[in-house]
């Protein structure tokens, strides 16, 4: 999962990804970054952790990283929060192998459709609880798929 600072969207995709799965009973590691380094060693944005947290995911322990290469060899899938993150993420492909693992996390709900996860930082609450609601139907999809492979 990866959005530009690692504090608000991917630790969102990260933290909802990881309690779907783990509820499925299924062996899934999942992670998250930013494309940028702005915040890396940060925990989460403190609104996203309250909007998680009322639906009862704890994210409050997660620290941000940046996103490099080697996150490729570690991941079978990575999906962006937006086209731009996208774009950053492609570049640092090393092979097609590489870049097919790379998707728009809201494709997985929203096929096709190339939709951007929009950052809720100027938002307010209610701009953190309407990326809460998108970005969970789509890990809700993404565990669903997991489970029937």
């Amino acid at each position: 999962m990866v959005c530009l600072g690692n504090i608000c969207r991917s630790p969102l995709a990260e933290g909802l990804l990881q309690h779907k799965v783990d509820k499925l009973g299924l062996d899934v590691k999942v992670d998250s970054a930013g494309t940028a380094s702005y915040h890396t060693g940060e925990h989460p944005d403190s609104r996203m952790i309250k909007t998680t947290a009322n639906h009862g995911i704890d994210i409050s322990s997660q620290m941000a990283q940046q996103f490099d290469s080697e996150h490729f060899n570690e991941f079978d899938r990575i999906y962006a929060m937006d086209k731009s993150n996208m774009q950053d993420i492609l570049d640092l492909a090393n092979s097609d192998n590489d870049r097919n693992k790379v998707e728009l996390l809201l494709n997985a709900s929203h096929p096709g459709q190339d939709r951007s996860v929009p950052d809720p930082w100027y938002g307010g609450e209610q701009g953190f609880e309407d990326v809460y609601h998108l970005v969970d139907a789509a890990c809700e999809k993404i565990s669903n798929s997991l489970n029937d492979e």
